[in-house]
């Protein structure tokens, strides 16, 4: 298999995805990997090394993250992030990695990568920790802020389809984000989604409310583009004043900062168990080929997980799974 990765996409780039490379071409040299970007730029990160399954691929462009998305694709399209795509379309890579532009790596899946037949509209699909460690994956959280009953339908069998060839769950569990459990709670489009998704062929556990999503109230949470977003800031603004909170009240004396030194391992083990670096690599669900995007301040560590995910999809052969639920050839 042979994985493109964008070089140049990312607060780190392109130190945290050449050394990440590095690594990867180390522990799975079954695996080719191909760094996309400016080579100038790569090759001092190299160190001088260049095993057999890395190569590069010059991409002189760079789509910055503040460029409008569909412009940026269209007109820089010796980007790297445009021309990892271009290899996945025609074939030579069987997936590709980026952290650069969500907006734009959305429009280079649909506009150079294209859609899987019978798929309206592809979903973002991150991974999400849960006190059960399990994690839940949960989409659209954002590529696509509009969507029908029909487009949730999708995401469930998709998600659901992740679940079984990415992380070998035999029975998913689909949960619907909601206001309320009852089926008849909700808005005109969940309320009409509840209906397709309870007689759809999966595993599908009712209604979740978002105060249950990081509680393991399921394995796949669906939801619309723009409630799924608003959601994912809740929880991460959430989650940065309780560590602001904490670190003020073990600083505020030094009682406080003896104890704080007694409870520093549980407090790191708290911080790894939500830390993001370990869920990274959100795969963009119904493209025709695996784009997968990682956080915009992916460090080696992060970019490593991308590369886990992505390799252990491929393995699964996800797309072809996805491409035969919808009928496609």
């Amino acid at each position: 298999m042979k994985i493109a990765i964008d070089a140049m996409g990312g607060d780190h780039a392109p130190r945290a995805q050449t050394e990440a490379v590095l690594q990867a071409a180390a522990e799975w040299p079954d695996t080719q990997f191909v760094l996309v970007g400016r080579t100038e730029a790569i090759r001092p990160f190299l160190s001088g090394r260049m095993p057999s399954n890395v190569s590069l691929e010059e991409a002189p462009e760079v789509i910055e993250a503040d460029e409008e998305p569909v412009r940026a694709v269209r007109r820089k399209t010796a980007s790297s992030m445009v021309v990892a795509g271009r290899m996945v379309k025609e074939g030579s890579a069987d997936a590709m990695i980026s952290a650069g532009n969500t907006g734009a790596l959305m429009a280079t899946g649909l506009l150079v990568v294209g859609r899987l037949p019978g798929i309206d509209r592809p979903g973002l699909a991150p991974m999400l920790p849960t006190l059960d460690n399990v994690g839940v994956l949960a989409l659209d959280l954002g590529a696509n802020m509009d969507a029908k009953p029909e487009n949730l339908l999708q995401y469930a069998l998709m998600g659901s389809l992740y679940r079984q060839k990415t992380h070998g769950m035999s029975k998913p569990r689909v949960g619907l984000l909601n206001v309320g459990t009852e089926a008849a709670k909700g808005n005109e489009l969940t309320k009409a989604a509840f209906k397709l998704l309870e007689n759809a062929p999966i595993y599908f556990v009712g209604n979740v409310e978002s105060r249950d999503v990081l509680d393991g109230a399921c394995d796949v949470l669906v939801c619309d583009g723009f409630s799924g977003n608003v959601m994912l800031k809740a929880i991460e603004g959430v989650a940065d004043i309780i560590f602001k909170v904490l670190r003020q009240e073990m600083t505020a004396s030094w009682k406080s900062k003896l104890a704080a030194a007694m409870l520093k391992p549980s407090f790191r083990r708290v911080k790894q168990k939500l830390d993001y670096n370990e869920y990274n690599g959100a795969p963009l669900l119904g493209l025709n080929g695996l784009v997968v995007k990682g956080h915009g301040s992916s460090d080696v560590q992060a970019m490593m997980t991308a590369i886990r995910q992505t390799r252990t999809a491929l393995t699964g052969g996800l797309v072809s799974a996805i491409k035969g639920e919808f009928g496609g050839k």
